[in-house]
């Protein structure tokens, strides 16, 4: 006999570190999802996760992006793409943005990573119902990544990529020494060689995931926390029966396009250097 979705929507509260006793839900404003977390001393956060659909909160997320990468030597003068095709997620404690993550959907543009990889992409695209996706503008501060906290917004933009692009194969451009995150964490592949990335002149290396695979490792794995066998973010996921629900609370957010392209400029750089700083974090905890 299976466990009622309440008990086990509690039994995910208690192992993935989310706040016992309370329940994600959505803002009454819509296009949010309310996480609550527990904190390192045992305090509750309730974090906000959702799609950024307005200049302000574009714009604390391009704040955070620079902040991060000019820390680690990378500029301050990134630009997140404002197009239909680019969803940027934002994950907020008491109104200040303090994680950001975009999801790009290939289109006759193409993506930012074919800059130095569409070789090797195109391989993929070339594949009978292939939809390739990127992510890209990962920025977390220091202070908040946990594990619950970072596998709460890439499931978010996972079920968004799968169930609104139906995306079917997954990228990364990320500096060779964060390999072991992504492989880890996530189960990313490496594709190719190590490239240079000109706009950030550091070495790059590209890295796949595919779509199905993400969606069997949530099946397997979701809802365990630290009571799993497996050390990788899917046990911080969310359950699968949740996913409707946090579906419904995002896919139906008002994204004024042409509002907020005259504001902000799209860059194209595509490269990801804190995924460093989320993996001393939550690999000491």
């Amino acid at each position: 006999m299976h466990a009622s979705f309440e008990a086990q929507n509690a039994l995910h509260h208690r192992q993935s570190g989310l706040a016992a006793g309370s329940h994600i839900r959505s803002a009454e404003s819509g296009g949010e999802v309310i996480l609550p977390l527990a904190g390192v001393c045992g305090e509750q956060k309730l974090v906000s996760v959702r799609l950024a659909n307005s200049d302000h909160q574009r714009s604390s997320a391009c704040s955070l992006i620079n902040k991060m990468y000019s820390w680690r030597g990378y500029g301050s003068s990134h630009k997140l793409p404002v197009r239909s095709t680019h969803s940027t997620f934002t994950a907020s404690v008491d109104g200040d943005t303090i994680g950001t993550l975009t999801l790009a959907v290939d289109s006759a543009a193409g993506l930012a990573a074919d800059g130095i990889f569409q070789d090797e992409i195109d391989q993929f695209r070339s594949r009978p119902g292939a939809k390739v996706c990127e992510l890209t503008k990962l920025a977390f501060s220091s202070t908040m990544p946990s594990k619950p906290m970072l596998a709460a917004l890439f499931h978010i933009v996972f079920i968004y990529g799968q169930r609104r692009h139906e995306c079917t194969d997954l990228f990364i451009e990320v500096h060779p020494r964060h390999r072991r995150f992504y492989e880890m964490m996530l189960g990313f592949k490496r594709i190719g060689t190590v490239k240079t990335n000109v706009s950030v002149d550091a070495p790059a290396q590209l890295m796949w995931l595919k779509v199905s695979d993400i969606r069997n490792q949530i099946d397997e794995h979701a809802g365990q926390g630290d009571a799993a066998s497996v050390r990788s973010l899917y046990p911080f996921f969310f359950l699968a029966q949740e996913e409707d629900g946090l579906f419904a609370q995002i896919k139906d957010v008002d994204f004024d396009i042409e509002r907020a392209s005259a504001q902000m400029p799209s860059g194209a750089s595509t490269y990801d250097d804190t995924a460093d700083m989320a993996y001393e974090v939550i690999t000491v905890q």
